[in-house]
């Protein structure tokens, strides 16, 4: 099975955990975060990191730097990953659903301003599947409502939009380490922002929400510590940042990788009749640096329903074929407890519309040539 997504781990990344498990000094918390943290604020600009054990976490601490409450409304794509909504309703919060723009799954611009009233606190943007969000006319409407703005780029590290680094360019932006993502701590994220107030509330909160963590009471010979808030404990251990720091120094050639498997793929498929691309917009190349974590198709279902296919029977048929095929996402508010807390399907008609032809193709740096050749013959195969 060629998996749809799939970590690129080497021998250097194998020997820094071993160094640390070797060195037996710091397992959990310890200078590999510090060093990790430093390491990915650089390569994105920004003056703050907080790594933390999962993007979830980091969308958590996001939520709490920002001072989401009970009451407070934020914005947030219909489609993505339940994570970019669930973070909201953690603190209380009410997530308001926008309809996403059907040539890239981010967030549609043109409709953010209709649900913004004087409940709105934040926007969530997405960066579906490693293109940056349209980020001027958000921050735009950010300014113009006083309103905080929170990047989730789990999908886009690596990634630019007009010049600037994914990371760089919201109030607070988040960033995944899970294993198919762009780079892999096995299980991690960080918050980074260049906002101290937003650096210190989220650092605290990492840990329970306790002033002064274990290495700053050893460095000042003290036991002493407070509890401010109500924090989690969503520390990451020195051995997982051990293996960020590696990975950190390949980003660029993953990004690259990526990149070059995602051209083949829209020179393979230029012609097709049955599906699109998404990626290879017009603005694509000028202002928007793709960073590539999935690469996703959408069918026309209309011409496939005359040939009686579905999105379902086509999955099935490239699963059988040993292509390991996946779908990012169904809109967040169509999942069971959404529907259970109040939300009701015909929220979003783009997303609805548009999740029942999406399919997601493999994507990652390790994908051979026959690999890519193997999976587009069947993928042609199967969709007609």
């Amino acid at each position: 099975m060629i998996p749809y997504g799939k970590q690129t781990i080497g021998d250097d990344d194998v020997q820094s955990v071993l160094n640390v498990l070797k060195k037996n000094t710091y397992l959990t918390t310890g200078p590999k975060v510090n060093e990790f943290e430093e390491k990915v604020s650089v390569y994105v600009g920004v003056n703050y990191g907080v790594a933390v054990n999962s993007g979830t976490a980091a969308l958590h601490c996001a939520m709490f730097a920002a001072g989401i409450s009970v009451n407070d409304e934020v914005i947030v794509p219909a489609i993505s990953f339940v994570a970019s909504a669930n973070c909201v309703l953690y603190m209380g919060g009410k997530p308001v659903f926008c309809d996403i723009c059907p040539e890239t799954l981010n967030i549609d611009v043109t409709k953010i301003e209709s649900l913004i009233n004087e409940k709105t606190k934040a926007i969530v943007c997405v960066d579906m599947c490693g293109m940056p969000c349209d980020y001027d006319k958000i921050l735009e409407l950010c300014r113009k409502h006083k309103l905080i703005l929170i990047e989730d780029a789990a999908h886009s590290m690596g990634g630019k939009y007009k010049g600037q680094k994914v990371g760089s360019i919201a109030d607070i932006s988040c960033f995944s380490f899970h294993p198919v993502k762009n780079i892999t701590t096995c299980e991690g994220g960080m918050m980074v922002t260049n906002n101290e107030t937003y650096y210190k509330r989220g650092k605290s909160f990492r840990s329970h929400g306790i002033s002064r963590d274990f290495m700053t009471r050893e460095k000042d010979n003290s036991h002493y510590y407070e509890m401010n808030d109500l924090g989690f404990n969503y520390r990451i251990p020195d051995v997982l940042c051990a293996l960020g720091i590696s990975q950190m120094d390949k980003l660029n050639d993953f990004i690259y990788k990526r990149n070059f498997i995602a051209d083949f793929y829209h020179e393979y498929f230029r012609n097709n009749e049955f599906f699109r691309c998404l990626g290879n917009g017009g603005l694509e190349k000028k202002d928007y640096y793709h960073a590539y974590h999935i690469f996703v198709i959408v069918l026309d279902l209309h011409k496939l329903n005359k040939v009686s296919k579905t999105r379902d029977t086509i999955f099935k048929e490239l699963k059988e074929k040993g292509i390991g095929v996946n779908v990012h996402y169904m809109p967040i508010y169509l999942h069971p407890y959404y529907k259970s807390i109040g939300y009701e399907k015909g929220l979003c008609p783009v997303s609805e519309n548009l999740y029942e032809g999406l399919i997601t193709l493999p994507m990652f740096p390790l994908l051979s040539l026959l690999d890519l050749q193997y999976v587009c013959e069947n993928v042609v195969k199967i969709i007609q």
